[in-house]
């Protein structure tokens, strides 16, 4: 026993919504397909993960407000990626290390 209509009629119609409902799906994949693509280039388009941030004040003018390691996920918006040097440099001057991500501690810098 079959599930298909028994007359020529009928199959070449569910033929035509067969086929239109394949072209929909194939257009859906591609669809899909082309997002990832452009979702993969974004991920590598992304600029390295600087080793070091320093979050600034409210302003251009106030002073830095702490360092963080790069990947700290206490750091907030205002962060300026800097070197290892620059890093000491400011724990040195005062600035304030991150209590999440010691970045005085994975520096080695010992204050005093």
């Amino acid at each position: 026993m079959t599930d298909l209509p028994p007359d020529l009629p009928r199959l070449r119609t569910l033929e035509t919504w067969l086929r239109y409902s394949l072209a929909r799906v194939q257009q859906e994949i591609a669809a899909r397909e082309r997002r990832e693509q452009k979702r993969q280039r974004g991920i590598a388009a992304r600029p390295p993960r600087p080793d070091w941030v320093l979050e600034r004040g409210l302003n251009r003018t106030s002073p830095p407000v702490s360092v963080h390691t790069g990947d700290c996920r206490m750091s907030g918006k205002r962060v300026q990626a800097i070197d290892q040097m620059t890093a000491l440099r400011a724990l040195a001057e005062g600035v304030a290390a991150c209590t999440h991500c010691r970045p005085d501690s994975a520096l080695g810098f010992a204050d005093g």
